[in-house]
């Protein structure tokens, strides 16, 4: 494992040494038993990468234009005006899901109806929530549907978009179609409604952090940044040594993995003073909760945008929050354990009254 920030940070643009060109085997556990198809484009190497990227960077940069930040904005204010019209809430699975499955339809451009069925998958693409993998294959069964659609009768959608999409001079296979849906739905699900989850749970637990906000709304940026830095959903990810490497003084084999640890880097104390603690102005705060190098999550201003306006609403409208019920999530492996976020959290929204 490699933990420290400049270490992941150096590993992570050294694709030659640290390969990303292993089907299946960068996401940790591996993942052969719940996909068929290489996920892309983050299970390739440069030049392939940058090319494989290119055709799908205009979708993930749609967060950026008005007309969408807008939508985002009123969903989240949306559904925080309907929680705080109830004696509670659960989060995860009422409020957090609902919020990232209707934000992806505005990203993909997609109908916001087609939301109800993500909704309907539950908190997570390939496990039952706190549970084992699912059985079956009902995201590519999904993906299949879309794309015959989309080659039958193409709009303007993500899918659509795909089917028309060439690569070297050729269309794309449906395979490498569905390594780009694969990876949609898989990378940026559980990512945000973790964030949304952890960050109400936070202001249930220190109601002064609310306050602190709203005195100076321009610290929302840096909040939103801090939070994404502490509350890292990906513990660590994988990367393929092509040839025998030396990493901190132990021998990878040629074709065995090194595992970059991105939450450790993110509470590297040579680089976060206090580590440990949230400060929501923290600056500068070079985390690494969205990658580095070559492979910068392209969801990640998608990510910023809801956290921001999830914020934003938060301040303006809502008063106190009460945690009535929490059920953390932990992280089973063979050799550790570690608590983050939750399966369900039911808060009560006390709503402003100036």
């Amino acid at each position: 494992m490699i933990l420290r920030h400049a270490d992941v940070r150096e590993a992570a643009k050294d694709w030659q040494k640290f390969s990303s060109d292993a089907p299946f085997r960068v996401p940790i556990p591996s993942e052969e038993a719940v996909r068929t198809m290489r996920q892309l484009p983050i299970e390739t190497n440069p030049p392939e990468h940058t090319e494989y990227r290119a055709l799908v960077e205009p979708f993930f940069q749609r967060s950026k234009q008005p007309e969408v930040v807008a939508k985002v904005e009123v969903l989240i204010a949306g559904m925080l005006g309907d929680a705080l019209g109830r004696e509670s809430i659960e989060v995860v699975n009422d409020f957090a899901l609902p919020i990232q499955s209707r934000a992806l339809t505005y990203l993909l451009n997609m109908p916001e109806s087609e939301a109800d069925v993500w909704i309907g998958w539950g908190i997570h693409v390939f496990k039952v929530s706190g549970g084992p993998f699912k059985k079956g294959n009902t995201l590519e069964d999904y993906l299949h549907a879309q794309f015959d659609r989309a080659e039958a009768n193409p709009g303007e959608d993500f899918f659509s978009a795909l089917t028309k999409a060439t690569y070297r001079g050729r269309r794309l296979t449906r395979e490498e179609m569905m390594g780009f849906g694969n990876l949609t739905f898989a990378g940026g699900r559980d990512t945000i409604i973790h964030s949304i989850s952890c960050i109400i749970g936070y202001f249930g637990q220190h109601p002064e952090a609310l306050e602190y906000l709203r005195q100076d709304p321009r610290r929302i940026v840096h909040a939103g940044e801090e939070f994404f830095r502490v509350f890292m959903p990906l513990t660590h990810i994988g990367r393929v040594c092509p040839v025998d490497t030396d990493v901190h003084g132990v021998t990878v084999k040629a074709g065995g993995r090194a595992s970059m640890g991105w939450a450790s880097a993110n509470f590297d104390e040579t680089v976060f003073e206090a580590p440990e603690e949230i400060r929501l102005d923290r600056k500068p705060n070079p985390h690494i909760s969205f990658g580095f190098g070559t492979h910068l999550c392209l969801g990640a201003p998608h990510a910023r945008l809801i956290v921001r306006s999830l914020l934003q609403t938060l301040v303006e409208r809502v008063a106190k929050v009460t945690v009535l019920e929490a059920h953390e999530h932990v992280e089973k492996e063979a050799r550790y354990e570690r608590s983050i976020g939750y399966d369900s959290l039911t808060v009560r929204f006390t709503p402003r009254t100036a």
